[in-house]
């Protein structure tokens, strides 16, 4: 039997009131403790990660949440940690013997995520999108001779695949197509109508250790592989041989049209100096119990990632990076919702599991942790609600929900909503591959339905203009810090929101379920 509304309104009835938090005062207040300097900018595999973790695990505790970790509300975990040292690496352009020098950081950086070759010098090809979406009709690895080759591909994708669709086949999922197809490394170009961080901020973000999982079988890409990004103002460098141009590229990616891959009719030669070391980092972890006796065996995980950026070693400006919005923000909210909902009369049926998670902005190197091997029996956890830098910027009347059509979670989340009175908004900009840059893909990933939270807007609006502003000048910057405008009041409407969303889900009479139609209903157990 499917939720009714008359569940759902019963649902929000037991949920927290907005009296308990109406200015916002508490939430903030936890964002100006965790984005502030005895933290040190929350990197995981620190000290000041670890502080954080404890701040989080003394809340819980406070609020009177069981420990649900591994190690009582921890769960630790090993990564190796890999700097790309650019000042001793190099790159060129090779081709009819001659060589043209590429600048690391001005023209091309050097991932650190993926364990790095020392050498590499393979040809170039160009292979349009580099999605692998058989399933639909759409291949740009199909007919490519990529053998010991260097696959160079652009953001973006036809406009008839789906935004989900279009962000799922990045990230691991390009690499095990390229892998399959011979080729040695990645170098991925954006597209400037959709980049959200600044080329400039990347090269001073460059310095940013990259992690994996310590243990090899947990790595989605197993050994070496060279892989970097090229600044798209520089872009031409790649295209001067090949009798095409950036150029025509970007007209047909801002079209949303196929592209056609092509020989590039060179050769990349590359140097790449790394130091690895070995840091451990832990997920939070607590637990409310549910009220009824069957139903309570089952879990609602409810994420937002601890992680930030550390200390800024550039030696200009703040000394840390303060990550107020990303995401000592979605943490505050996590905190305040499960205060509220453990000093509630009434308890959800289901049990929730509150996980603040390590290594997002690793590559959601927590959650898929947690996702693959939870604290509490696998088969139990039936949804997951991700809070990640959700910017309360404006008031809060619409709602952005990544995933929202690809499970009855999303039916649920949309009547929760309808009732809030919030209209429920389309991903602005499916470009940005937002629907796989935040934890709830982890799940996804592991067959459990999820959505994650944002402020609604929409395109070509003001608020759009605000969000994009944010991006340009805070967005994994110094900026990010608690001297900027925030609309208190409208975060805990937020908190609220979600709480309640919470509820309904826990109490829901059948588990999330995905939708026939739903392309990640293959992921499901």
């Amino acid at each position: 039997m499917r939720l009714t509304f008359a569940i759902v309104l019963a649902a929000l009835s037991a949920a927290p009131a907005l009296a308990a938090d109406p200015d916002g005062s508490r939430w903030w207040a936890h964002v100006e403790t965790l984005a502030g300097p005895q933290f040190e900018g929350r990197m995981t595999g620190t000290s000041g990660y670890d502080r954080a973790a404890d701040y989080a695990a003394q809340k819980f505790r406070a609020y009177g949440l069981k420990p649900a970790g591994t190690k009582g509300y921890l769960q630790p975990m090993t990564f190796t940690e890999q700097r790309v040292l650019a000042n001793q690496s190099s790159a060129a352009l090779v081709a009819g013997g001659e060589a043209q020098t590429l600048r690391v950081g001005e023209d091309i950086l050097f991932g650190a995520r993926i364990p790095q070759p020392k050498t590499v010098e393979a040809p170039l090809v160009f292979i349009g999108y580099g999605l692998h979406l058989p399933e639909v009709g759409y291949d740009d690895f199909a007919g490519q001779d990529l053998k010991g080759k260097i696959a160079v591909y652009v953001n973006g994708g036809p406009g008839d695949i789906s935004a989900e669709l279009k962000a799922h086949s990045r990230g691991s999922e390009t690499w095990r197509a390229a892998q399959a197809a011979g080729a040695v490394g990645l170098i991925a170009l954006a597209n400037p109508k959709s980049m959200d961080v600044p080329w400039v901020r990347q090269i001073q973000n460059s310095g940013q250790p990259g992690m994996f999982p310590a243990d090899d079988a947990l790595n989605e890409v197993r050994g070496q592989a060279f892989s970097a990004s090229f600044n798209p103002a520089e872009a031409e460098k790649l295209f001067a041989r090949s009798g095409h141009t950036f150029a025509e590229v970007l007209a047909l990616a801002d079209a949303a049209k196929p592209i056609k891959g092509f020989d590039l009719a060179q050769s990349l030669r590359a140097q790449v100096s790394t130091q690895t070391s070995q840091v451990v980092s832990a997920n939070v972890v607590a637990k409310l119990p549910g009220s009824d006796p069957k139903l309570a065996a089952e879990h609602v995980v409810v994420t937002a990632h601890l992680d930030h950026l550390g200390v800024n070693t550039t030696g200009k400006g703040a000394p840390y990076y303060a990550g107020a919005l990303d995401n000592a923000a979605g943490v505050a909210s996590v905190l305040e919702i499960a205060r509220d909902m453990a000093a509630a009369k009434a308890r959800p049926k289901r049990s929730v599991l509150f996980v603040l998670v390590t290594g997002e902005e690793k590559g959601l190197l927590g959650s898929k942790y947690f996702a693959g091997k939870p604290s509490v029996p696998a088969a139990s956890v039936v949804a997951d609600l991700n809070m990640d830098m959700a910017l309360p910027l404006w008031t809060f009347d619409s709602v952005l929900m990544y995933g929202v059509d690809e499970s009855t979670l999303g039916d649920t989340a949309r009547k929760v909503s309808k009732a809030a009175g919030l209209e429920v908004v389309a991903d602005p900009y499916p470009d940005r591959n937002s629907f796989i840059r935040s934890d709830q893909y982890s799940f996804i990933r592991a067959g459990v339905p999820a959505l994650a939270f944002k402020f609604g807007f929409k395109p070509d609006t003001p608020r759009a203009q605000i969000e994009k502003t944010w991006r340009a000048t805070r967005y994994h910057a110094l900026a990010d810090d608690l001297s900027q405008p925030v609309e208190k009041a409208e975060a805990a409407k937020f908190n609220v929101f979600l709480g309640k969303l919470i509820f309904a889900v826990a109490d829901e009479p059948e588990r999330p379920r995905w939708k026939e139609t739903s392309f990640f209903k293959r992921f499901a157990k």
